[in-house]
């Protein structure tokens, strides 16, 4: 053993404390050794030499890619039944505490890009509450696990969001149980494809249109007592507000009314909310997705086309 191997259960910068120690005894200066906080000194040299860069690697690589097997469900379907599974961020992302203490509530949370925010602001310390449809409850149960597990609160509100009495109390009992509301974020959403025009039946459209609309409208009316100022409302959009398919134009229409509601609202909220965000997902955020409401000749290649 040379002098510079480290004995056993002696770190080298709890060493190099000692020797200084030992030079400034030397030199007739008083000491003081806290020994303690030279094994933190050594703990964080151990774990700063164990941090090294991995190799880059190609993401192009790293995710599944389509085409994908045939794999219907009933309806609504659910996230947690899908081959594979939908990235929503469960093992990748890493929070920073940048919503420390903050509450929000998410409607569509248990899938989707509404699942992917949720995840997302337990991480940065947010409490979070998600509306969902009863029959997503499986999926419900693992965002509220993965909630829990950062230490945060999870409310539960499951409902449909096309009765405006349901859109009320939602917001009622999120302010309730969460003590108090500086997020909204509206992520639910209904699409159903049909070939024709023709076949889009009343009962189809008016679905639709108050999943898409009237709910939002709802909610933001019920939030807005409840902010203050710096308060969040997130609208999410889609690309069809401005490239309609043939095949969801009802659905395009209740996109295209979004950016319109938060253009038109802003003034209106300025002394309360600090932002009134209408955006499009980019494509690749289309993995979120459930593919539900699409004929599978449509989903098997959803993605292809972008790395």
């Amino acid at each position: 053993m040379t002098d510079e191997t480290p004995a056993p259960g002696h770190t080298p910068s709890r060493r190099t404390v000692l020797k200084m120690a030992g030079l400034a005894a030397a030199a007739g200066t008083p000491v003081f050794i806290n020994l303690a906080a030279a094994q933190t000194v050594a703990a964080q040299t151990v774990k700063e030499n164990a941090m090294t860069s991995s190799p880059l690697k190609d993401p192009r690589s790293l995710y599944p890619h389509a085409p994908f097997k045939a794999q219907p469900q009933p309806w609504p379907g659910l996230a947690s039944k899908m081959t594979p599974l939908p990235d929503h961020g469960e093992k990748s992302y890493v929070g920073s505490g940048k919503l420390k203490g903050r509450k929000a509530l998410i409607t569509g949370g248990d899938s989707g890009l509404g699942r992917a925010a949720a995840i997302a602001y337990a991480r940065e310390g947010a409490d979070v509450a998600i509306n969902y449809l009863p029959q997503e409850e499986a999926d419900a149960a693992e965002v509220g696990d993965l909630v829990r597990k950062e230490g945060r609160k999870f409310v539960a509100l499951p409902g449909d969001l096309r009765d405006e009495d349901f859109c009320r109390q939602l917001v009622e009992k999120a302010v309730a149980e969460l003590g108090g509301l500086d997020i909204f974020v509206n992520c639910a959403g209904r699409q159903q494809t049909h070939d024709d025009l023709l076949d889009v039946t009343t009962e189809a459209f008016d679905w639709t249109m108050k999943t898409n609309l009237y709910a939002l409208f709802w909610l933001t009316k019920a939030v807005i007592p409840h902010t203050q100022p710096g308060s969040t409302i997130i609208f999410t959009s889609s690309t069809n507000a401005y490239e309609p398919s043939v095949n969801i134009l009802d659905y395009s229409i209740t996109k295209q009314g979004l950016p319109i509601l938060q253009k038109g609202w802003p003034n209106s909220l300025l002394k309360k909310v600090s932002a009134s965000t209408a955006s499009p997902p980019a494509r690749s955020g289309r993995r979120f997705r459930s593919v539900a409401g699409r004929p599978w000749k449509m989903s098997k290649n959803l993605g292809k086309a972008f790395p």
